[in-house]
């Protein structure tokens, strides 16, 4: 008689409904709740950059869709850069995905820190200050030691919790809206295109999740089929509502008071309703939520090494879990996003989460660039799997559009962010050169052996 192993009810393959969920809700973090602030320098043209934007990331949408047909396997732009260009071309793609999500958490802890500073105050000091980012990182990374189960009940009460501030904003401040609050079309010293460059640059950090369901293709039923519709409505919809909401900030906040504000959603409520509780409310909603965001995001740093340890281009200790976790990914990401926020707090820069947004701007087009160029080559390599010529064309240039876009965010970064990037991605040749060195030890090793066997037996035989 056959015994049938349990099934595990915890794990299920996904549709499109909870495959666009998936997508949207990652793509919807913490950071457009400090984004309006963020892009009011450059004037209310920084409209115009979330429209490009939104243009842009439905080309990488689409791309990401037609590398999942070829490639429905979890890991995304690492898999489709590793069957195009080989195992550093993985490497790199894995490694700048990794730095994104961890400089990510700095970002979204200095972001927290705004919203919980209208709770308690404690950007009094930059040592309150500090402490305030280091414990909202740190307690989102002991949930995840804690195991998967803490990790998911976190995730649901923040994700219905997000959308309470971003809905009320973007449909109620519409009727507040005061065009004599939107400040100058184009404000600053930047020229048009820069400024649209710019604040497009900084956006970018709003979508980044825009690969969510390519990334988790191997969970999604008809992967073939649904990553890629998965990935055009969940970014459309999120994109409805940053654009709502970013137009009804700027609508409700005056531009001076805007420029200056660490938690542009609760002074929209507080300038929409009057006194202070809404504000409150809004600030503890998205306090709760960038706790989630930063919750999820401690879980896919530590994935995303754990992955590339099992194919050997990262060392062999993030490759091991505990309670379904990746602990040693976790660790290392807490402790680098940690060391990351201390630095460009004591750094003197004014503007910090600008600064580490900027830097994954940087390197999370790593990645996306390397996808694109995938499909580029397979477009260019003549296989014969092509037979509609329409689809070759449209393939084609949905490809270089998204590979342009992308260009064009790294020139929008701005040479400090370029400059940090940069470290960071070199700083990873040198690990990828000592995983080489030990896998080029290891495969002569057992080269040698299999000689050796192979010689004892053909002398064995002659006798």
């Amino acid at each position: 008689m056959t015994t049938r192993a349990p099934q595990n009810r915890h794990a299920r393959r996904f549709g499109l409904p909870v495959a666009t969920a998936l997508v949207m809700g990652n793509i919807i973090g913490g950071g457009i709740f400090l984004l309006p602030a963020s892009v009011a320098p450059f004037g209310t043209i920084s409209l115009v950059a979330f429209a490009i934007l939104t243009a842009g990331a439905i080309a990488l949408a689409l791309v990401f869709g037609r590398l999942a047909e070829r490639h429905p396997r979890t890991g995304g732009p690492y898999v489709y850069a590793r069957e195009a260009f080989g195992d550093f071309a993985g490497f790199l793609a894995a490694w700048s995905y990794w730095i994104t999500t961890w400089v990510s958490n700095a970002a979204l802890a200095v972001a927290a820190v705004g919203y919980l500073d209208v709770l308690i105050p404690v950007q009094h000091s930059t040592a309150a200050t500090i402490a305030a980012a280091l414990l909202l990182q740190w307690l989102p990374a002991l949930a995840n030691l804690a195991g998967t189960r803490y990790v998911g009940a976190v995730q649901v009460v923040s994700t219905v919790l997000k959308f309470v501030p971003l809905l009320l904003v973007a449909v109620g401040g519409l009727f507040f809206f005061d065009t004599a609050n939107l400040g100058p079309f184009q404000a600053g010293d930047h020229s048009a295109a820069g400024a649209v460059s710019a604040s497009a640059a900084i956006l970018l950090f709003s979508y980044l999740g825009v690969e969510s369901a390519a990334v988790s293709a191997g969970e999604v039923k008809d992967p073939a089929r649904n990553v890629g519709r998965a990935t055009i409505l969940g970014t459309a919809a999120a994109a409805g509502i940053y654009l709502l909401g970013t137009l009804s900030v700027f609508g409700t906040v005056a531009h001076d008071e805007l420029v200056g504000s660490t938690a542009p959603f609760s002074d929209a409520v507080d300038s929409m309703f009057g006194g202070s509780w809404g504000g409150t409310v809004v600030a503890l909603a998205a306090l709760v939520s960038m706790v989630g965001a930063l919750n999820g995001w401690t879980l896919l740093s530590a994935q995303t090494p754990y992955a590339a340890a099992k194919d050997g281009l990262f060392p062999k200790v993030f490759a091991t879990k505990r309670r379904g976790v990746p602990t040693v990914g976790v660790l290392v990401t807490v402790i680098l996003a940690s060391l990351l926020t201390v630095y460009n707090y004591t750094a003197g820069s004014q503007r910090v989460f600008e600064v580490l947004v900027l830097v994954t701007t940087f390197t999370a087009t790593v990645p996306y660039l390397l996808a694109t160029a995938a499909q580029i080559h397979h477009l260019l390599s003549g296989r014969p799997d092509r037979v509609d010529g329409r689809r070759l064309v449209r393939d084609a240039v949905l490809a270089a559009a998204a590979f342009g876009f992308s260009m064009w965010l790294v020139a929008g970064s701005g040479y400090a962010a370029v400059y940090q990037g940069v470290l960071f991605l070199f700083a990873g040749v040198l690990v990828y050169a000592w995983m080489s060195a030990r896998r080029n030890r290891a495969a002569e090793t057992e080269e040698s052996g299999t000689c050796a066997q192979s010689y004892s037996t053909s002398s064995v035989a002659g006798r």
